[in-house]
């Protein structure tokens, strides 16, 4: 393949940007949408929240806890980095909620906990969130099926179980996805004017900050005002000028025709997007970004043609990501036009890989998000891009303490 068929032109990415923008306020007013825009009903002090919360992050079957303290805009987490267990046992046939919650109730015995603490709670889960703060477990993914819990809150109960061990006491639990969380960790230095969510990793997703009033799909009995937290599902965008190479990616995995952007950006499929150029050259089935971004490393070690497609689908994926920032964008300025700085906290292993010879994917992203910004008319508008050790601790502090 000599021509760059992955390539994105200035005016492609605009035309995604403006679609992305589009569908949001679509999905802002209607259910059951391409970009879903579910609201979290947890609203933060805009001066910061200070305090200390009890934090329970479950993502797939690895668990972490910690308890958080933010004071003066910092958070100090104890222990370090959290307590942390493997939960694959989760997978096992004829696992309860019981037994899930004997797991998680560990950590009683390992942390030395708050008197009184709220707990906030990370939940990597598919869930509807619930106006009290909980959410209601839709279904399980990643190998996990304990079928009492579906259809349930999944924070209530365990507040309950914890609190009837005796052994401390749990006010309130707020539970929350992990792009929400990286929203909120966000909000740990105030001084910004809107702040946004992303995660590019296994998979991708983005989350912001969006008026109350403006979400004409809440029930209107539920009087709410002010920004709430909206997740956007956003991998299930379909693009517009993606390849050929997408579609049969796409047909392939079994669920065709959703999360067409994931498909095409996310560290899970990036290497089938390549497999599916190279489908005789031998390449494995679990070729991955990783594997992706070793190629890069390592020119000298592959053939010419694998290294330079190898870059076209790493910098594609990188200029997708910026395009979509920007429809977020665009829709927050279209709300607050007052807003100059946003702070994007930004997660996951292939927004922040290491590459040599060609820019590294999170430079990659500010350069062309810029570049779009100016584009629209909003050269004065700077989207700064954090890197925050344990964001779904301090995220899941904030909902907590808010």
């Amino acid at each position: 393949m000599k021509k760059n068929i992955f390539k994105l032109k200035k005016e492609q990415l605009k035309e995604i940007s403006l679609d992305l923008q589009s569908k949001i306020e679509t999905g802002l007013c209607n259910e059951n949408t391409e970009i879903q825009c579910i609201p979290t009903f947890i609203q933060p002090s805009k001066c910061g929240v200070e305090g200390k919360a009890t934090v329970l992050d479950l993502g797939g079957t690895n668990y972490r806890a910690a308890v958080v303290e933010i004071s003066a805009g910092r958070a100090t987490i104890t222990p370090e980095n959290g307590w942390s267990k493997d939960l694959s046992v989760m997978k096992t046939p004829g696992f309860t909620q019981e037994h899930l919650f004997e797991e998680q109730a560990k950590f009683v015995e390992e942390i030395e906990l708050a008197d009184k603490s709220p707990i906030g709670y990370c939940f990597s889960y598919p869930a509807e969130c619930l106006v009290d703060g909980d959410a209601k477990l839709l279904r399980w993914t990643k190998g996990v099926d304990i079928k009492e819990m579906v259809g349930q809150p999944v924070g209530k109960p365990l507040v309950e179980y914890l609190n009837g061990l005796k052994k401390a006491e749990f006010t309130d639990v707020k539970v929350i996805n992990d792009t929400v969380a990286s929203l909120l960790a966000g909000l740990s230095d105030s001084s910004y004017d809107a702040y946004i969510g992303l995660i590019v990793g296994t998979g991708t997703n983005m989350a912001g900050f969006v008026n109350a009033e403006s979400i004409k799909k809440l029930d209107s009995a539920t009087a709410w005002s002010g920004l709430l937290p909206v997740n956007l599902e956003s991998g299930n965008f379909f693009p517009p000028h993606l390849t050929e190479y997408d579609n049969i990616v796409d047909a392939a995995s079994g669920t065709a025709g959703a999360q067409r952007f994931e498909k095409a950006v996310s560290g899970m499929y990036l290497g089938r997007v390549f497999r599916a150029v190279f489908p005789k050259d031998g390449f494995d089935e679990n070729f991955d970004a990783k594997a992706l971004t070793n190629i890069i490393n390592h020119p000298d070690d592959f053939k010419k043609r694998h290294v330079r497609v190898a870059r076209w689908i790493y910098k594609r994926s990188a200029k997708l990501v910026a395009a979509s920032l920007a429809g977020l964008v665009l829709v927050i300025l279209s709300q607050d036009e007052t807003v100059k700085r946003i702070r994007l906290t930004a997660e996951g292993s292939l927004f922040w890989s290491k590459v040599r010879h060609c820019k590294e994917y999170n430079k990659l992203v500010s350069k062309h998000l810029d570049i779009l910004l100016e584009e629209f008319g909003h050269k004065k508008v700077k989207v700064e891009i954090a890197e925050m050790k344990n964001a779904n601790l301090i995220g899941s502090a904030v909902a907590a303490l808010s």
